[in-house]
């Protein structure tokens, strides 16, 4: 969703009609995810992708359709099909896309909640008389439910997306006789870079790219500006130890540290380790490696802890430039966010 709210908030300023198209389930090899969402205007303007290419069009005339009439649409593509194969989905799977047109009052409240970068669930009903209808949820409150929804079809759903917010899953499911979307938005991973170095530059911008909220700290004000930086969501000149004893760490915390500088890295590290953040990489070579290792011992630092500790940085990819060197360390980022790399 992060990715089509900017432009459709753009278009609803100017107040353009817009349909939102939802992928709502996949089998096989589906080009994009359960969750992936399109908006098409009136006059055919397009954010966001359900398919990968693949049946857009298709899509984007129902949207057309259900702008004219006020309907829906609940869409099913496959290789098998004859629409599916004209339309370019030749890829082995299908997918199932709900389109619909967008219902500000809740658009407007689950951007608010994305934007402020909220964890919550939203459930929508896709077949029969109340197709359309929605709830959205906090882990204890309801923040959105259509009026239309009678009081135990909005209890039920709202009890499905709190189930599924605790999953961290979206999923179709099946609510008593209803036929249910339950889609899960999560906070952003964020990405902390120490040191505001050469690789740190572009290594910001990749990962605003992935979808990580990026944080720079770094006390050299010199080295970490906004002009060296417009990417990141936020710059600190504290030292990391301050600065994460104040911010605090988490399961979606990355860290990649990159100063070059024992005065700010050993002390970024005295407080990541212990923290079971799932990722700690530091820009060094072996030599430099094996001193600081015997630094942090002798600081105290648990030895048990110092494995967490990934050096040379990112996957061996034969990096040389800056850039090579940012793309490998997100490539070890995601890598161990996905379950494909050791954590």
């Amino acid at each position: 969703m992060r990715d089509v709210v900017d432009t459709i908030q753009t278009w609803l300023h100017a107040e353009h009609p817009v349909a939102l198209a939802t992928v709502v389930a996949t089998w096989g090899s589906a080009p994009r995810q359960i969750g992936a969402r399109m908006g098409i205007t009136d006059q055919l303007h397009m954010v966001g992708s359900v398919s990968g290419g693949c049946v857009e069009t298709a899509v984007a005339h129902a949207a057309l359709e259900i702008l004219a009439d006020g309907g829906h649409r609940l869409l099913t593509f496959g290789v098998a099909d004859d629409t599916a194969w004209e339309v370019g989905l030749a890829c082995g799977g299908q997918i199932s896309v709900f389109v619909e047109p967008l219902d500000q009052i809740w658009w407007q409240v689950v951007a608010q909640q994305i934007v402020n970068d909220h964890a919550f669930a939203t459930a929508l009903i896709l077949e029969g008389p109340t197709a359309g209808l929605k709830v959205a949820v906090h882990a204890e409150s309801v923040i959105y439910s259509t009026l239309a929804l009678p009081p135990e079809q909005r209890d039920a759903l709202a009890a499905a997306a709190r189930a599924a917010l605790m999953a961290g899953i979206p999923q179709r499911v099946s609510v008593g006789a209803l036929d249910v979307f339950v889609d899960v938005y999560l906070p952003r991973p964020h990405l902390y870079i120490i040191g505001g170095s050469h690789v740190a530059m572009p290594l910001s911008v990749m990962a605003r790219l992935l979808g990580f909220k990026v944080t720079l700290v770094d006390p050299r004000a010199a080295f970490a500006t906004p002009e060296r930086f417009p990417e990141v969501d936020a710059i600190s000149h504290q030292y990391p130890d301050e600065f994460f004893a104040a911010s605090g760490l988490h399961s979606q915390s990355y860290i990649a540290i990159l100063s070059h500088d024992p005065k700010i890295d050993d002390p970024a590290l005295r407080v990541a380790l212990p923290a079971n953040v799932p990722y700690i990489g530091i820009l060094s070579s072996r030599q430099t490696h094996t001193r600081r290792l015997e630094r942090l011992a002798a600081a105290g630092v648990d030895g048990a802890l110092l494995h967490q500790i990934r050096t040379p940085i990112g996957l061996k990819i034969g990096a040389r430039t800056p850039e090579e060197i940012a793309l490998a360390i997100m490539a070890e980022i995601v890598a161990v966010r996905n379950g494909a790399a050791r954590a």
